[in-house]
């Protein structure tokens, strides 16, 4: 276990700066600040109540699920990174391009992107035609937390884990019950 640590620890800055010097161009700087936010709060909560509000009958309950996987996952984000602070890679390493009035919070785990693929696994689980749409734009917000300087690799797969995990257990738990 202290070997796969101290792995991550080496090659999450190295793989971090590749991604945000090597990868660097106009578009990118353009497309990634966008992308980023579609694993916020505002756009999540936003699509999901669209859902609820616009779907037919028996698909709104697609957008509670999405909500009680959208909540949990993030109530235990926040206690990783009240309990395992880590600086984000641009606030470590100053030569990092991020966008303007970046977060300054701790980075560990990536709430964007445990945001992004607790709504997309919710969706894809209950049709896989969504797979093709919603994981797509859940792998992009990932890459662009990194390509940003605002997370580290393990951030982000820490993160895809405990979205897709949460979105898991709750269809499974929901579909129980019902």
């Amino acid at each position: 276990m202290k070997s796969l640590v101290a792995w991550l620890i080496r090659y999450d800055g190295t793989l971090v700066s590749y991604f945000n010097r090597h990868w660097k161009c106009r578009l990118l700087d353009i497309l990634m600040p966008r992308i980023t936010h579609l694993g916020g709060a505002t756009a999540t909560i936003t699509f999901l109540f669209s859902w609820l509000i616009f779907s037919p009958y028996e698909l709104k309950m697609w957008a509670v699920e999405g909500f009680v996987a959208l909540v949990s996952s993030h109530l235990v984000v926040q206690l990783f990174k009240n309990f395992l602070p880590r600086l984000r890679p641009y606030l470590k390493n100053t030569e990092l391009y991020t966008f303007p009035d970046p977060l300054t919070d701790y980075s560990f785990p990536s709430g964007h992107t445990t945001a992004a693929f607790s709504v997309a696994t919710t969706f894809v689980l209950h049709a896989s035609i969504f797979i093709y749409i919603f994981l797509p734009i859940a792998f992009l917000v990932g890459f662009s937390r990194m390509y940003l300087a605002l997370h580290y690799p393990s951030d982000v797969l820490i993160g895809s884990c405990l979205g897709s995990g949460f979105a898991a257990l709750t269809v499974y738990v929901f579909q129980f019950l019902s």
